[in-house]
């Protein structure tokens, strides 16, 4: 792109995210509870107008140049352009790293339905850059939430000014997404507190200077703890020794190893961390100083708190990045030139835009369908914790963390297939101009393929849904799911349009097949008999929820009128009449329990 701000408009829709924001999610009345007293809609939508005014004069402008010149690693520091500094200080002095925390944390409490949308435009202008706030803010809510008074305190407060950086360590070479086999040590000293030795991967904004320190949260196992996920415990271990006033004091006995080289993401630099190997020597002593976050033994439980933030931020960044390369496909459609309508009999006559051809049309009311029903998925699963935190009903506020803790490894996959897969069709809509760097979305794809693999890649995601999300408690979690998506169904049908009656009775077809689907899976009570077709099972139910996802989108719109609304009901449509079914068949596999993938010999693959 050009060193000139980007038009929001190719970025995100702003009509849409209104659209989505009050008239669909109501998000204005959430200003009736006290957390969110201060607030109107006014404030919501002068925040977001800032946002995307922010991420296009700062993020939008150097996205291509962090891709062509991603960090350099010289043996002992990070190098990375300065435009990402610059962005950075122009979002942390729009106050946007506090803009859902707690007032008296330095936040502003916008609500997190609010915030997400917000953050969509920075993620959609450059996800790479938008990657250290990202990381950073779901450190500081994993520290506020479970971290001591006197550890907020210290780590917190610089964060949110944008001078200090967060990062999770979860993954080591030996052990990738098998946290169960987490070897780094926790050794306990004198004084009680720990030195950590060991080494993690794919450690995403690991080692940088663009700002004074970084803060750690890693997990380890204290020496003696027992084998598996239950001996892992979280330390907060900063690149720079934090004193007790807060001050950075010296290094800490954290190295770069080196960094990974990527297919896309290339602005956020991603390393491979040595803990304890006595380069630095804090205290004068080799070891990682580590505090202590949480209980003993309570590790991967604390993390849970930032990983499920960062799934849902992975979706949004796989939403934002799908969304940017729609609204760039659809305006080049709009301007492009060739070739006439099928049955012209004059070779003379002139060519027409490519949107007037129906293949094109196809491709585009396919990615219009992905990216604003992912859109959709992403702000509800927002709203939800809105109301898992606020909400004056303590019985809401229970269902409502109930249907987020199932909603998200959908959340975090379907966008990271299907939103990836409307940047594959940006490309086709370009032709070859889209293979080509000039036209930028070949970025957005490769940017994108990260999606389904970090957070849990898209096979973890289907055994935590099939294997937990939707049969823990006697499948409570999947009758949640299926009788809040029956709720809308009534909604639909309560309105007594035709075409809506009509969605509704396939919606409701998906989600009685869902219930049965699973339940055969499970049948025989063995997870390896039941699991094999989990990812078939993750990609149908993902189907089914934003098949819910459009027909509460085209309810919302009902009775409205205008191109927008005429938009809206083309993409529902398209999604329930051609998506939809394709649901059928992958329920039939995971009822059928096709044990294949059991059966089948590696030696003949």
């Amino acid at each position: 792109m050009s060193p000139a701000a980007a038009d929001p408009d190719l970025l995100l829709s702003r009509r849409d995210l209104a659209f989505l924001l009050h008239e669909w999610l109501d998000v204005g009345a959430l200003t009736q509870r006290e957390r969110y007293a201060d607030h109107s809609r006014e404030t919501f939508d002068a925040v977001l107008d800032l946002s995307a005014e922010v991420a296009a004069e700062h993020f939008a402008p150097h996205n291509a140049l962090s891709d062509e010149h991603e960090p350099q690693f010289d043996g002992e520091s990070v190098t990375i352009i300065p435009e990402v500094a610059t962005a950075l200080k122009a979002f942390a002095d729009a106050g946007l790293i506090g803009a859902s925390m707690d007032a008296e944390a330095g936040g502003v409490q916008l609500p997190r339905v609010v915030q997400q949308a917000c953050f969509a435009w920075f993620q959609a202008a450059n996800v790479s850059t938008s990657g250290y706030p990202m990381l950073t803010m779901a450190n500081a809510n994993l520290l506020l939430a479970h971290a001591t008074p006197e550890q907020v305190a210290r780590f917190v407060p610089p964060m949110l000014e944008g001078r200090w950086f967060g990062t999770m360590c979860l993954s080591e070479p030996q052990a990738g997404s098998s946290l169960a086999d987490v070897a780094t040590r926790a050794v306990r000293q004198p004084d009680g507190s720990f030195r950590l030795f060991g080494n993690k991967m794919w450690i995403s904004g690991g080692d940088h200077e663009l700002g004074d320190n970084i803060v750690h949260l890693v997990l380890a196992r204290v020496e003696g703890a027992p084998a598996g996920v239950k001996g892992l415990s979280l330390f907060a271990t900063p690149k720079y020794v934090v004193d007790a006033a807060g001050e950075r004091g010296e290094r800490n006995d954290v190295t770069l190893a080196g960094i990974n080289h990527k297919m896309g993401f290339r602005g956020t630099v991603n390393t491979v961390l040595n803990f304890g190997e006595g380069t630095h020597l804090p205290g004068g002593t080799s070891g990682a100083v580590g505090e202590l976050v949480g209980a003993e033994g309570r590790g991967l439980a604390v993390m849970f708190h930032m990983m499920n933030e960062a799934r849902v931020g992975v979706g949004a960044g796989a939403v934002a990045l799908g969304y940017t390369g729609y609204r760039r496909a659809l305006a080049y459609a709009r301007e492009r030139v060739q070739g006439r309508p099928l049955g012209a009999k004059d070779p003379a006559a002139p060519p027409v835009a490519i949107a007037e051809h129906a293949d094109v049309r196809r491709m585009l009311l396919a990615a219009k369908s992905y990216v604003e029903g992912g859109l959709a998925l992403v702000l509800r699963a927002a709203l939800l914790l809105d109301d898992e935190l606020t909400h004056p009903s303590p019985e809401e506020r229970a269902r409502a963390g109930a249907l987020l803790d199932v909603l998200t490894p959908i959340v975090k996959s379907w966008p990271s297939q299907w939103c990836l897969a409307a940047n594959d069709l940006a490309i086709q809509v370009h032709g070859g101009y889209g293979y080509t760097r000039e036209y930028g979305v070949e970025q957005l794809y490769r940017d994108n393929r990260l999606n389904p693999i970090h957070e849990g890649t898209h096979g973890i995601q289907a055994l935590d849904l099939l294997g937990r999300k939707l049969v823990l408690d006697g499948g409570a979690g999947l009758q949640l799911l299926a009788g809040t998506i029956r709720a809308s169904i009534d909604r639909a049908v309560a309105t007594g349009d035709a075409d809506l009656t009509s969605y509704a009775g396939r919606v409701g077809e998906a989600v009685d097949g869902l219930v049965a689907a699973v339940a055969a899976a499970w049948a025989s009570g063995d997870p390896r008999t039941a699991l094999v077709n989990a990812t078939t099972g993750l990609e149908a139910a993902g189907h089914v929820v934003l098949a819910w996802t459009w027909l509460d989108q085209l309810v919302a719109a009902h009775g409205s009128t205008g191109e927008f609304y005429d938009g809206k009901r083309a993409a529902g449509r398209y999604f329930l009449t051609h998506e939809l079914p394709k649901v059928a068949p992958m329920l039939d596999l995971l009822a059928g329990g096709d044990q294949l993938f059991n059966e089948v010999d590696p030696a003949v693959l």
